[in-house]
Formats: C-alpha cells, sequence, structure tokens
C-alpha cells in the first residue's frame, strides 16, 4: 500500500479529499465472506450508533469499506441499520473492479457500491454528498503489516462526520469471534470483544481475533495483555456459575473485571457475549 497516494488534506478529523481519479489507497484482501459472518459486529453497531443515525437530520450514509468478494455483509448491514434509521444510504467500496461489478446487481434503493480505499471517495457511486456517519472496515486491516493501521486510521477517521463512528476489527469465518476497536473523527475511543459464548473455553481464547493494531501486543508488558490475563483470571473463578449456564459466568467475569478496568456498557450489551473496554486502557506502549 502506497500511504496517502490518493488524498490530500491531513488528521482526523481534517477532511481528507481524494484527488479526482486517483486510484484506491490500499491493496486487494483475500475477500473471504460468508453470509451473517458480521452479525456481531453490526448487533453492536445497531445498539450503540442507532441514537446518532436516527437524529441525523437528512438521511445518514453508511459505508461498508472491503466487503468482500461478495456483497453478502454489506445487504446485510443495510438491512439491520434500517430498523433503526429506514432511510439511510449504505455505500460499500472495494478495490478490486471485479468484486465491485459482481456486487452491482445487488445494489437499489439506498444501497450502491463503488471503488475506493481508506481515502472513501463519496461522489459518483449513487450515494448522498456528506461525511459518513458510520465506516465499518471487517477484515482488512489484519490483512496489512501493523505499522500502516495508524495512517488507515487516519484517512477513514478524517472522512466522518463530526458525530460519526469508524468499527474496525476483525471475526473468525463463521462469526463466532469477534474483536474491533471504535474511533471517532478524533480516533479511537473502545476495544470490544464479542463471542458466542457456548463455544468460548476461555477469554483469552479471543486473542487470536485482536484488531491488527493489538494482534502482536498481546505479550506481557503490554496492556492487553494484562486485560486478556485479568478476563481469564475471573472467567475461573466464576467457575461455579457455570452450573447456570456460560451466560451467567460470562456475566460474573465482566462484572469482576469491572471493578479493575474501565469497562463500558451495561447489561444488556454484557448479554449478548460483549465486553468493552476504553482503548486508553487496553492501547499499545
Amino acid at each position: 500500500m502506497v500511504v496517502g497516494a490518493a488524498t490530500e488534506g491531513t488528521g482526523a478529523g481534517g477532511g481528507s479529499r481524494p484527488r479526482p481519479g486517483a486510484r484506491p489507497t490500499g491493496t486487494v484482501t483475500r475477500g473471504t465472506t460468508h453470509r451473517n459472518r458480521l452479525r456481531r459486529m453490526d448487533r453492536w453497531i445497531v445498539a450503540e450508533h442507532g441514537a446518532a443515525l436516527r437524529r441525523s437530520p437528512r438521511p445518514p450514509l453508511a459505508v461498508d469499506l472491503g466487503y468482500g468478494a461478495a456483497p453478502w455483509t454489506a445487504v446485510e448491514l443495510a438491512g439491520r441499520l434500517r430498523v433503526v434509521r429506514p432511510d439511510v444510504r449504505l455505500l460499500g467500496l472495494e478495490i478490486d473492479p471485479a468484486r465491485v461489478a459482481a456486487a452491482t446487481p445487488f445494489a437499489g434503493e439506498g444501497l450502491s457500491f463503488g471503488r475506493g480505499g481508506f481515502e472513501v471517495p463519496l461522489g459518483g457511486f449513487g450515494a448522498p454528498g456528506g461525511r459518513p456517519l458510520l465506516i465499518r472496515a471487517a477484515n482488512v486491516l489484519r490483512q496489512y503489516p501493523e505499522e500502516e493501521v495508524p495512517t488507515a486510521w487516519r484517512l477513514m477517521c478524517g472522512r466522518l462526520a463530526p458525530d460519526g463512528l469508524l468499527v474496525e476489527g476483525t471475526c473468525d469465518e463463521i462469526g463466532r469471534r469477534h474483536a474491533w476497536v471504535a474511533l471517532g473523527p478524533e480516533g479511537p475511543r473502545t476495544l470490544t470483544l464479542a463471542a458466542r459464548l457456548a463455544d468460548l473455553d476461555t477469554p483469552g481464547d479471543l486473542a487470536e481475533r485482536l484488531p491488527k493494531a493489538l494482534i502482536h501486543r498481546n505479550v506481557p508488558g503490554e496492556p492487553v495483555h494484562a486485560w486478556l490475563r485479568d478476563l481469564d483470571r475471573a472467567w475461573a473463578a466464576a467457575a461455579p456459575f457455570g452450573a447456570l449456564g456460560a451466560r451467567q459466568r460470562w456475566l460474573r467475569t465482566v462484572r469482576s473485571v469491572a471493578a479493575d478496568w474501565p469497562v463500558r456498557g451495561g447489561h444488556a450489551r454484557h448479554r449478548q457475549g460483549e465486553v468493552t473496554v476504553d482503548w486508553s486502557a487496553v492501547a499499545p506502549r
């Protein structure tokens, strides 16, 4: 990836603007995709960002960046966002022209596809003007070198609306285990782990799904390693609650770590097999 090759402007919130005719910023990823793979991430987005979508004075724009070889996840995101905002417009972006061509037959009212990368071009795809209220980039940066993550974040955050949200992370092939970072125009805010609890042996198993910014930081001395260690310890201590089911054990685990870590979200989110912590508590040193 030639960082910044397709943009003008600098900084998160700085209004990076793609030059006309410039090639997309990024490289083609493997493109693996399955139906419902991102349902846990989408469920969190709807719950946490639904209020911002509802209060938008104009039809909000959402971007699915790097939807892959098939458009299923973009189509599903559009449907899930419409539960809270029926007039939402969703733009699916891919670098590979062949993927854009394959997705185009699925376009329709409020759903369009185009070619683009981290610079997030917005014109000419049947999408409204203005900045996106949401950008989702799932299983994209995991395939890049770690040192390229800050620039990619900066480019995408620089395209967000003032109250917009970037959700960037990874999951396994069928969506049982997720980890994602939520970022505003100013930069990263939180890290969320989410899992199908019935398949979870320990919270530490989610380490293999950490976003690229953290995947190589799960070593002693790094905050994210301490976070996963404390989750595992609390999970072990909550073993007696396993007799009541994996969910009760998870709820006890989250309640325990919340005494020492800045855990976000309420009981309803934790019941879904999620735990969210402030980015400042797990950011790389």
